[in-house]
Protein backbone atom coordinates (compact mmCIF):
# COMPACT_ATOMS: atom_id res chain seq x y z
CA UNK A 1 0.00 0.00 0.00
CA UNK A 2 2.93 1.89 1.22
CA UNK A 3 4.29 1.63 -2.61
CA UNK A 4 1.32 2.09 -4.38
CA UNK A 5 1.17 5.50 -2.97
CA UNK A 6 4.19 6.67 -3.11
CA UNK A 7 3.73 5.68 -7.04
CA UNK A 8 0.41 8.00 -6.84
CA UNK A 9 1.89 10.66 -5.22
CA UNK A 10 4.94 11.46 -7.71
CA UNK A 11 1.66 11.05 -10.25
CA UNK A 12 0.32 13.43 -8.42
CA UNK A 13 3.47 15.79 -8.31
CA UNK A 14 3.74 15.51 -11.79
CA UNK A 15 0.45 16.07 -13.19
CA UNK A 16 -0.10 18.83 -11.21
CA UNK A 17 2.98 20.92 -12.01
CA UNK A 18 1.95 19.82 -15.86
CA UNK A 19 -1.33 21.38 -15.17
CA UNK A 20 0.25 24.30 -13.68
CA UNK A 21 2.31 24.86 -16.66
CA UNK A 22 -0.74 23.92 -19.18
CA UNK A 23 -2.98 26.70 -17.02
CA UNK A 24 -0.39 29.27 -17.32
CA UNK A 25 -0.65 28.66 -21.20
CA UNK A 26 -4.63 28.69 -21.67
CA UNK A 27 -4.19 32.71 -19.82
CA UNK A 28 -1.41 33.80 -22.13
CA UNK A 29 -3.52 35.66 -24.21
CA UNK A 30 -4.70 38.01 -21.00
CA UNK A 31 -1.20 39.13 -20.84
CA UNK A 32 0.09 39.13 -24.49
CA UNK A 33 -2.86 40.55 -26.15
CA UNK A 34 -3.14 43.46 -23.14
CA UNK A 35 0.17 44.24 -24.08
CA UNK A 36 -0.02 43.95 -27.73
CA UNK A 37 -3.22 46.62 -28.29
CA UNK A 38 -1.78 48.53 -25.23
CA UNK A 39 1.45 49.33 -26.98
CA UNK A 40 -0.20 49.94 -30.42
CA UNK A 41 1.21 46.74 -31.69
CA UNK A 42 -1.92 46.05 -33.17
CA UNK A 43 -5.27 48.16 -33.54
CA UNK A 44 -7.55 45.60 -31.83
CA UNK A 45 -11.15 46.73 -30.61
CA UNK A 46 -12.38 45.87 -27.12
CA UNK A 47 -14.72 43.60 -28.52
CA UNK A 48 -11.74 41.89 -31.06
CA UNK A 49 -9.53 41.98 -27.53
CA UNK A 50 -12.58 40.26 -25.81
CA UNK A 51 -12.75 37.36 -28.71
CA UNK A 52 -9.42 36.95 -27.98
CA UNK A 53 -9.28 36.66 -24.40
CA UNK A 54 -11.96 34.03 -24.80
CA UNK A 55 -11.44 31.88 -27.40
CA UNK A 56 -8.24 29.54 -26.44
CA UNK A 57 -10.69 29.39 -23.60
CA UNK A 58 -13.99 28.22 -25.37
CA UNK A 59 -11.85 25.11 -27.45
CA UNK A 60 -9.79 24.40 -23.71
CA UNK A 61 -13.53 23.82 -22.61
CA UNK A 62 -15.13 21.89 -25.46
CA UNK A 63 -12.80 19.29 -25.98
CA UNK A 64 -12.57 18.50 -21.93
CA UNK A 65 -15.76 15.67 -22.44
CA UNK A 66 -14.23 13.70 -25.43
CA UNK A 67 -10.42 14.39 -23.79
CA UNK A 68 -11.85 12.92 -20.25
CA UNK A 69 -13.36 10.38 -22.04
CA UNK A 70 -10.13 9.02 -24.04
CA UNK A 71 -8.05 9.32 -20.59
CA UNK A 72 -10.52 7.22 -18.97
CA UNK A 73 -10.15 4.67 -21.83
CA UNK A 74 -6.27 4.44 -22.59
CA UNK A 75 -4.93 6.31 -19.42
CA UNK A 76 -3.11 9.77 -19.02
CA UNK A 77 0.39 9.08 -19.97
CA UNK A 78 -0.67 9.06 -23.58
CA UNK A 79 -3.13 11.54 -23.85
CA UNK A 80 -1.12 14.06 -21.56
CA UNK A 81 2.09 13.90 -23.22
CA UNK A 82 0.09 14.04 -26.99
CA UNK A 83 -1.17 16.97 -25.32
CA UNK A 84 1.49 18.86 -24.36
CA UNK A 85 3.48 18.27 -27.63
CA UNK A 86 0.44 19.36 -29.85
CA UNK A 87 -0.55 22.26 -28.19
CA UNK A 88 3.50 23.33 -28.29
CA UNK A 89 3.68 23.74 -32.05
CA UNK A 90 0.74 26.95 -32.51
CA UNK A 91 2.71 28.45 -29.73
CA UNK A 92 5.86 27.95 -31.80
CA UNK A 93 4.05 29.41 -34.70
CA UNK A 94 2.67 33.11 -32.95
CA UNK A 95 5.92 34.03 -33.36
CA UNK A 96 4.86 34.36 -37.24
CA UNK A 97 1.34 36.10 -36.57
CA UNK A 98 0.70 39.17 -38.46
CA UNK A 99 -3.27 39.62 -38.40
CA UNK A 100 -6.12 39.24 -36.37
CA UNK A 101 -7.80 36.24 -37.71
CA UNK A 102 -3.90 33.89 -37.92
CA UNK A 103 -3.85 34.98 -33.90
CA UNK A 104 -7.67 34.16 -33.95
CA UNK A 105 -6.45 30.65 -35.34
CA UNK A 106 -3.70 29.93 -33.26
CA UNK A 107 -5.21 30.72 -30.10
CA UNK A 108 -8.16 28.27 -30.72
CA UNK A 109 -5.00 25.65 -31.26
CA UNK A 110 -2.88 26.30 -28.23
CA UNK A 111 -5.97 27.02 -26.19
CA UNK A 112 -6.47 23.39 -26.20
CA UNK A 113 -4.08 22.92 -23.49
CA UNK A 114 -6.99 24.18 -21.16
CA UNK A 115 -8.26 20.11 -21.02
CA UNK A 116 -5.34 19.50 -19.21
CA UNK A 117 -7.89 19.47 -16.21
CA UNK A 118 -10.13 16.59 -17.34
CA UNK A 119 -7.10 14.67 -18.01
CA UNK A 120 -5.43 14.93 -14.93
CA UNK A 121 -8.21 14.60 -12.88
CA UNK A 122 -9.06 11.35 -14.48
CA UNK A 123 -5.44 10.46 -14.11
CA UNK A 124 -5.22 11.69 -11.15
CA UNK A 125 -8.00 9.85 -9.67
CA UNK A 126 -6.87 6.19 -10.98
CA UNK A 127 -3.76 6.18 -8.84
CA UNK A 128 -5.93 6.97 -5.60
CA UNK A 129 -7.77 5.16 -2.88
CA UNK A 130 -11.61 6.69 -2.02
CA UNK A 131 -10.28 8.09 1.06
CA UNK A 132 -7.75 10.15 -0.89
CA UNK A 133 -9.33 11.31 -3.80
CA UNK A 134 -10.42 14.52 -1.95
CA UNK A 135 -6.73 16.06 -1.16
CA UNK A 136 -5.36 14.20 -4.27
CA UNK A 137 -7.76 15.96 -6.09
CA UNK A 138 -7.56 19.53 -4.27
CA UNK A 139 -3.88 19.34 -4.22
CA UNK A 140 -4.06 18.75 -8.30
CA UNK A 141 -6.06 21.42 -8.60
CA UNK A 142 -3.55 23.89 -7.75
CA UNK A 143 -2.44 23.93 -10.55
CA UNK A 144 -5.33 27.11 -11.16
CA UNK A 145 -2.09 28.74 -9.86
CA UNK A 146 -0.37 28.57 -13.16
CA UNK A 147 -2.51 31.48 -14.04
CA UNK A 148 -0.87 33.62 -11.64
CA UNK A 149 2.46 32.85 -12.68
CA UNK A 150 1.63 34.31 -16.61
CA UNK A 151 0.15 37.24 -14.61
CA UNK A 152 2.73 37.33 -12.29
CA UNK A 153 6.03 37.17 -14.47
CA UNK A 154 4.77 37.49 -18.39
CA UNK A 155 4.78 41.71 -18.22
CA UNK A 156 8.24 41.90 -16.83
CA UNK A 157 9.40 39.05 -19.20
CA UNK A 158 7.53 41.26 -22.51
CA UNK A 159 9.36 44.47 -21.02
CA UNK A 160 12.82 42.82 -21.20
CA UNK A 161 12.54 41.02 -24.74
CA UNK A 162 11.02 44.11 -25.86
CA UNK A 163 13.89 46.58 -24.41
CA UNK A 164 15.50 46.34 -27.99
CA UNK A 165 12.95 45.30 -30.48
CA UNK A 166 9.87 47.35 -28.92
CA UNK A 167 7.72 45.83 -32.25
CA UNK A 168 8.41 42.23 -32.36
CA UNK A 169 10.19 41.23 -29.21
CA UNK A 170 6.97 40.04 -27.74
CA UNK A 171 7.15 37.01 -30.16
CA UNK A 172 9.82 35.77 -28.25
CA UNK A 173 7.21 34.83 -24.86
CA UNK A 174 4.87 32.10 -26.85
CA UNK A 175 8.42 30.78 -28.03
CA UNK A 176 9.37 29.86 -23.96
CA UNK A 177 6.11 28.77 -23.49
CA UNK A 178 6.36 26.30 -25.83
CA UNK A 179 9.47 25.10 -25.10
CA UNK A 180 8.45 24.67 -21.93
CA UNK A 181 5.45 22.44 -23.06
CA UNK A 182 7.24 20.77 -24.89
CA UNK A 183 9.85 19.52 -21.96
CA UNK A 184 7.08 18.68 -19.83
CA UNK A 185 5.54 16.57 -22.87
CA UNK A 186 8.80 14.95 -22.64
CA UNK A 187 8.34 13.84 -19.27
CA UNK A 188 5.35 12.54 -19.57
CA UNK A 189 6.31 10.49 -22.65
CA UNK A 190 9.46 8.97 -20.94
CA UNK A 191 8.81 8.91 -16.96
CA UNK A 192 5.40 8.55 -16.43
CA UNK A 193 3.72 5.33 -15.64
CA UNK A 194 0.35 4.80 -17.43
CA UNK A 195 -2.69 3.75 -15.46
CA UNK A 196 -6.66 3.41 -16.44
CA UNK A 197 -10.19 3.27 -14.95
CA UNK A 198 -12.34 0.21 -14.91
CA UNK A 199 -14.22 1.94 -17.46
CA UNK A 200 -12.45 0.85 -20.85
CA UNK A 201 -14.74 -1.62 -22.17
CA UNK A 202 -17.34 0.63 -22.10
CA UNK A 203 -19.34 1.48 -25.19
CA UNK A 204 -19.35 5.33 -25.61
CA UNK A 205 -23.54 5.45 -24.81
CA UNK A 206 -22.81 4.04 -21.24
CA UNK A 207 -19.46 6.20 -20.86
CA UNK A 208 -22.33 9.05 -21.57
CA UNK A 209 -25.02 8.00 -19.60
CA UNK A 210 -24.01 9.96 -16.22
CA UNK A 211 -24.60 13.10 -17.83
CA UNK A 212 -28.80 12.48 -18.05
CA UNK A 213 -28.32 13.16 -14.54
CA UNK A 214 -28.91 16.15 -13.27
CA UNK A 215 -26.73 16.70 -10.54
CA UNK A 216 -23.87 17.12 -13.54
CA UNK A 217 -25.56 20.05 -14.90
CA UNK A 218 -26.33 21.37 -11.48
CA UNK A 219 -22.21 21.34 -10.26
CA UNK A 220 -21.62 22.87 -14.02
CA UNK A 221 -23.64 25.77 -12.81
CA UNK A 222 -21.68 26.17 -9.86
CA UNK A 223 -18.33 25.34 -11.47
CA UNK A 224 -19.33 28.42 -14.10
CA UNK A 225 -19.15 30.85 -11.65
CA UNK A 226 -16.34 29.86 -9.45
CA UNK A 227 -13.98 28.53 -11.71
CA UNK A 228 -14.75 30.11 -15.31
CA UNK A 229 -15.43 33.56 -13.82
CA UNK A 230 -11.71 33.18 -11.99
CA UNK A 231 -10.61 32.59 -15.83
CA UNK A 232 -11.93 34.98 -17.52
CA UNK A 233 -11.05 37.35 -14.68
CA UNK A 234 -7.47 35.91 -14.55
CA UNK A 235 -7.28 37.70 -18.15
CA UNK A 236 -10.04 40.75 -17.63
CA UNK A 237 -8.36 42.17 -14.99
CA UNK A 238 -5.39 43.32 -16.55
CA UNK A 239 -7.16 45.42 -18.98
CA UNK A 240 -9.27 46.62 -15.98
CA UNK A 241 -6.76 48.01 -13.73
CA UNK A 242 -4.94 49.30 -16.58
CA UNK A 243 -8.23 51.03 -18.11
CA UNK A 244 -9.42 52.07 -14.95
CA UNK A 245 -6.54 53.22 -12.43
CA UNK A 246 -4.23 53.74 -15.15
CA UNK A 247 -1.74 51.48 -13.71
CA UNK A 248 1.10 50.48 -15.63
CA UNK A 249 0.87 46.81 -17.16
CA UNK A 250 3.45 45.35 -14.75
CA UNK A 251 1.41 46.43 -11.80
CA UNK A 252 -1.55 45.30 -13.58
CA UNK A 253 0.07 42.03 -13.75
CA UNK A 254 1.23 42.23 -10.28
CA UNK A 255 -2.31 42.74 -8.71
CA UNK A 256 -4.23 39.98 -10.95
CA UNK A 257 -1.56 37.26 -9.20
CA UNK A 258 -2.78 38.56 -5.95
CA UNK A 259 -6.15 37.68 -7.27
CA UNK A 260 -5.31 34.42 -9.26
CA UNK A 261 -2.74 33.05 -6.97
CA UNK A 262 -4.19 32.62 -3.35
CA UNK A 263 -7.46 31.16 -5.51
CA UNK A 264 -5.20 28.69 -6.92
CA UNK A 265 -3.69 27.42 -4.04
CA UNK A 266 -6.53 27.67 -1.52
CA UNK A 267 -7.94 25.43 -3.24
CA UNK A 268 -6.53 22.36 -1.64
CA UNK A 269 -8.06 23.60 1.29
CA UNK A 270 -11.50 23.88 0.13
CA UNK A 271 -11.18 20.02 -0.38
CA UNK A 272 -10.61 19.91 3.67
CA UNK A 273 -13.69 21.91 4.77
CA UNK A 274 -15.61 20.02 2.37
CA UNK A 275 -14.27 17.24 3.49
CA UNK A 276 -15.28 18.47 7.46
CA UNK A 277 -18.36 20.44 7.05
CA UNK A 278 -19.67 19.02 3.71
CA UNK A 279 -19.83 20.07 0.29
CA UNK A 280 -23.18 21.62 0.25
CA UNK A 281 -22.69 23.66 3.39
CA UNK A 282 -19.37 24.63 1.42
CA UNK A 283 -20.82 25.81 -1.31
CA UNK A 284 -23.42 28.08 0.80
CA UNK A 285 -20.79 29.87 2.17
CA UNK A 286 -18.81 30.56 -1.53
CA UNK A 287 -22.54 31.64 -3.31
CA UNK A 288 -23.18 33.98 -0.58
CA UNK A 289 -19.82 35.68 -0.57
CA UNK A 290 -19.58 35.80 -4.08
CA UNK A 291 -23.26 37.71 -4.15
CA UNK A 292 -22.59 39.99 -1.21
CA UNK A 293 -18.44 40.62 -2.72
CA UNK A 294 -19.91 41.18 -6.50
CA UNK A 295 -22.69 43.32 -5.36
CA UNK A 296 -19.84 45.58 -3.52
CA UNK A 297 -17.03 45.60 -6.74
CA UNK A 298 -20.27 46.31 -9.31
CA UNK A 299 -20.12 50.01 -7.66
CA UNK A 300 -17.93 51.66 -10.24
CA UNK A 301 -15.94 55.39 -10.13
CA UNK A 302 -18.62 57.79 -10.05
CA UNK A 303 -19.41 61.03 -9.67
CA UNK A 304 -23.23 61.76 -9.04
CA UNK A 305 -24.51 65.33 -9.35
CA UNK A 306 -27.99 65.17 -7.71
CA UNK A 307 -30.28 68.36 -6.54
CA UNK A 308 -29.71 70.01 -2.99
CA UNK A 309 -31.23 71.97 -0.49
CA UNK A 310 -32.46 74.99 -2.36
CA UNK A 311 -33.35 78.55 -0.43
CA UNK A 312 -37.02 79.83 -1.07
CA UNK A 313 -37.76 83.58 -0.08
CA UNK A 314 -40.11 83.46 3.24
CA UNK A 315 -41.97 86.84 2.18
CA UNK A 316 -42.61 88.84 -1.36
CA UNK A 317 -39.85 91.11 -1.87
CA UNK A 318 -37.01 92.95 -3.84
CA UNK A 319 -33.29 91.61 -4.09
CA UNK A 320 -31.17 94.51 -2.77
CA UNK A 321 -27.72 92.68 -3.07
CA UNK A 322 -26.45 89.26 -3.91
CA UNK A 323 -22.87 88.76 -1.93
CA UNK A 324 -20.75 85.73 -2.21
CA UNK A 325 -22.28 84.12 0.93
CA UNK A 326 -25.34 85.54 1.12
CA UNK A 327 -28.71 87.03 -0.45
CA UNK A 328 -30.27 90.38 0.88
CA UNK A 329 -34.00 91.32 0.27
CA UNK A 330 -35.61 94.30 1.39
CA UNK A 331 -37.46 92.24 4.25
CA UNK A 332 -34.38 89.93 5.34
CA UNK A 333 -31.05 87.94 3.96
CA UNK A 334 -30.57 84.66 3.22
CA UNK A 335 -26.76 83.07 4.02
CA UNK A 336 -25.80 80.66 0.84
CA UNK A 337 -22.87 77.88 0.42
CA UNK A 338 -20.43 78.72 -2.29
CA UNK A 339 -18.98 76.16 -3.97
CA UNK A 340 -16.21 74.01 -2.40
CA UNK A 341 -13.07 73.06 -3.85
CA UNK A 342 -13.89 69.40 -4.83
CA UNK A 343 -10.46 67.32 -4.87
CA UNK A 344 -9.12 65.06 -7.62
CA UNK A 345 -9.03 62.00 -5.33
CA UNK A 346 -11.06 61.72 -1.80
CA UNK A 347 -11.24 59.08 0.61
CA UNK A 348 -12.03 55.60 0.69
CA UNK A 349 -15.06 56.02 1.31
CA UNK A 350 -17.79 58.18 -0.85
CA UNK A 351 -17.97 61.47 -0.32
CA UNK A 352 -20.47 64.29 -0.78
CA UNK A 353 -20.02 67.75 -1.28
CA UNK A 354 -23.10 70.56 -1.13
CA UNK A 355 -23.51 74.42 -2.62
CA UNK A 356 -25.98 76.50 -3.55
CA UNK A 357 -26.64 78.55 -7.30
CA UNK A 358 -27.66 81.70 -7.14
CA UNK A 359 -30.92 82.21 -9.24
CA UNK A 360 -32.16 85.66 -8.98
CA UNK A 361 -30.84 88.78 -10.13
CA UNK A 362 -30.23 92.33 -8.61
CA UNK A 363 -33.84 94.52 -8.25
CA UNK A 364 -35.96 91.55 -8.89
CA UNK A 365 -39.29 91.23 -7.56
CA UNK A 366 -39.61 87.83 -6.06
CA UNK A 367 -42.08 86.47 -4.64
CA UNK A 368 -43.31 84.14 -1.81
CA UNK A 369 -41.47 80.79 -1.32
CA UNK A 370 -40.06 81.97 -5.01
CA UNK A 371 -36.52 79.09 -5.14
CA UNK A 372 -33.90 82.19 -4.66
CA UNK A 373 -30.86 79.63 -4.87
CA UNK A 374 -30.53 75.78 -6.07
CA UNK A 375 -29.31 73.38 -3.75
CA UNK A 376 -26.49 71.30 -5.78
CA UNK A 377 -24.57 67.74 -4.49
CA UNK A 378 -22.02 66.19 -5.55
CA UNK A 379 -21.18 62.32 -4.60
CA UNK A 380 -17.81 61.03 -5.12
CA UNK A 381 -16.70 57.88 -4.84
CA UNK A 382 -13.14 56.25 -5.32
CA UNK A 383 -13.55 53.09 -5.47
CA UNK A 384 -10.08 53.29 -4.35
CA UNK A 385 -7.49 50.79 -6.17
CA UNK A 386 -6.29 49.08 -3.04
CA UNK A 387 -10.14 48.63 -1.38
CA UNK A 388 -10.87 47.01 -5.10
CA UNK A 389 -7.69 44.59 -4.84
CA UNK A 390 -8.81 43.19 -1.21
CA UNK A 391 -12.18 42.93 -2.82
CA UNK A 392 -11.02 40.76 -5.53
CA UNK A 393 -8.58 39.01 -3.41
CA UNK A 394 -11.54 37.88 -1.43
CA UNK A 395 -13.28 36.91 -4.56
CA UNK A 396 -11.36 34.85 -6.14
CA UNK A 397 -10.25 32.89 -2.29
CA UNK A 398 -13.92 32.11 -2.13
CA UNK A 399 -14.38 30.54 -5.56
CA UNK A 400 -10.81 28.93 -5.10
CA UNK A 401 -12.83 27.48 -1.82
CA UNK A 402 -15.67 26.76 -4.14
CA UNK A 403 -14.09 24.72 -6.99
CA UNK A 404 -12.88 21.70 -4.74
CA UNK A 405 -16.58 22.21 -3.18
CA UNK A 406 -17.87 21.29 -6.56
CA UNK A 407 -15.66 18.45 -7.55
CA UNK A 408 -15.68 17.11 -3.58
CA UNK A 409 -18.11 14.53 -5.02
CA UNK A 410 -17.51 13.86 -8.48
CA UNK A 411 -15.64 10.43 -7.78
CA UNK A 412 -17.90 9.34 -4.95
CA UNK A 413 -20.59 9.70 -7.34
CA UNK A 414 -19.11 8.74 -10.13
CA UNK A 415 -15.75 6.81 -9.05
CA UNK A 416 -15.29 4.82 -12.84
CA UNK A 417 -16.66 8.11 -15.09
CA UNK A 418 -14.64 10.73 -13.25
CA UNK A 419 -13.08 11.75 -17.11
CA UNK A 420 -16.70 12.14 -18.25
CA UNK A 421 -18.26 13.67 -15.52
CA UNK A 422 -15.16 15.99 -14.59
CA UNK A 423 -15.00 16.82 -17.93
CA UNK A 424 -18.75 17.81 -18.53
CA UNK A 425 -18.79 19.85 -15.28
CA UNK A 426 -15.28 21.60 -16.64
CA UNK A 427 -16.88 22.06 -19.81
CA UNK A 428 -19.77 23.81 -17.96
CA UNK A 429 -17.31 26.06 -15.99
CA UNK A 430 -14.85 26.43 -18.62
CA UNK A 431 -17.72 27.82 -20.93
CA UNK A 432 -17.64 30.67 -17.96
CA UNK A 433 -14.00 31.49 -18.80
CA UNK A 434 -14.67 31.53 -22.81
CA UNK A 435 -18.11 33.44 -22.21
CA UNK A 436 -16.56 35.81 -19.81
CA UNK A 437 -14.12 38.60 -21.05
CA UNK A 438 -16.08 38.34 -24.88
CA UNK A 439 -19.39 39.54 -22.78
CA UNK A 440 -17.54 41.76 -20.83
CA UNK A 441 -16.51 43.66 -23.87
CA UNK A 442 -19.91 43.63 -24.85
CA UNK A 443 -21.21 44.76 -21.58
CA UNK A 444 -18.58 47.56 -21.66
CA UNK A 445 -18.77 48.80 -25.22
CA UNK A 446 -22.57 49.00 -24.87
CA UNK A 447 -23.17 50.75 -21.10
CA UNK A 448 -19.72 52.45 -20.90
CA UNK A 449 -19.40 50.42 -17.31
CA UNK A 450 -16.34 48.50 -16.07
CA UNK A 451 -18.09 47.01 -13.69
CA UNK A 452 -20.78 45.82 -15.60
CA UNK A 453 -18.57 42.84 -15.45
CA UNK A 454 -18.86 42.32 -11.52
CA UNK A 455 -23.29 42.86 -12.16
CA UNK A 456 -23.15 39.75 -14.19
CA UNK A 457 -21.43 38.01 -11.34
CA UNK A 458 -23.58 39.28 -9.29
CA UNK A 459 -26.65 37.68 -11.05
CA UNK A 460 -25.29 34.40 -11.72
CA UNK A 461 -23.94 34.25 -8.27
CA UNK A 462 -27.91 34.89 -7.22
CA UNK A 463 -29.15 32.37 -9.90
CA UNK A 464 -26.89 29.89 -8.35
CA UNK A 465 -28.56 30.53 -4.80
CA UNK A 466 -31.88 30.99 -5.81
CA UNK A 467 -31.15 26.72 -7.38
CA UNK A 468 -29.72 25.56 -4.18
CA UNK A 469 -31.71 27.72 -1.72
CA UNK A 470 -35.19 27.28 -2.97
CA UNK A 471 -35.42 24.53 -5.38
CA UNK A 472 -32.89 21.70 -4.35
CA UNK A 473 -34.00 22.78 -0.33
CA UNK A 474 -37.81 22.78 -1.00
CA UNK A 475 -37.60 19.14 -3.05
CA UNK A 476 -35.26 17.92 -0.25
CA UNK A 477 -37.85 18.61 2.61
CA UNK A 478 -40.33 17.35 0.20
CA UNK A 479 -39.28 14.09 -0.86
CA UNK A 480 -37.14 13.06 2.98
CA UNK A 481 -37.75 15.23 5.49
CA UNK A 482 -36.18 13.63 8.21
CA UNK A 483 -32.85 13.88 6.03
CA UNK A 484 -32.74 17.23 5.49
CA UNK A 485 -30.50 19.08 7.50
CA UNK A 486 -27.75 15.64 7.27
CA UNK A 487 -28.36 15.08 3.26
CA UNK A 488 -24.48 16.13 2.77
CA UNK A 489 -23.92 12.65 3.25
CA UNK A 490 -26.30 10.84 1.96
CA UNK A 491 -26.05 9.45 -1.45
CA UNK A 492 -29.18 10.50 -3.44
CA UNK A 493 -29.16 10.81 -7.13
CA UNK A 494 -32.72 12.03 -7.28
CA UNK A 495 -30.76 16.11 -7.07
Amino acid sequence: MNANLSSAHRILFLNTLAFTICFACWTLNGVLVTYLVDNNIFNWSVVETGWLLGIPILSGSIMRLPLGILTDKYGGKPVFSTLLLLCSIPLFLLYFADSYWIYLLLSVLFGMVGTAFAVGIAFTSAWYPKEWQGRALGIFGMGNAGAALTTFFAPTLLNYLSADDPENGWRMLPIIYGITLTIIGFIFLFFVENKKAAVQNKSVKQLLNPLSKIRVWRFGLYYFLVFGLFVAFSQWLLPYYVSVYQTTLVLAGLLTSAFSLPSGVIRAFGGYLSDKFGARKVMYWVLYSSLVLSGLLMLPKMEILTPGKGITAKKTGTVQTIEKDKIILDNGEFSISSKPEIPQQTSVLPKSFSWQEVLVKHNEKVQKKQLLAQGVTLIKFEAHIWVFSILVILIGIMWGIGKAAVYKHIPEYFPNEVGVVGGMVGLIGGLGGFIGPILFGYLLDFSGLWTSSWIFVFLVSALSLFWMNTIIKKMTHKEAPHIKDRIEHVNCNKD
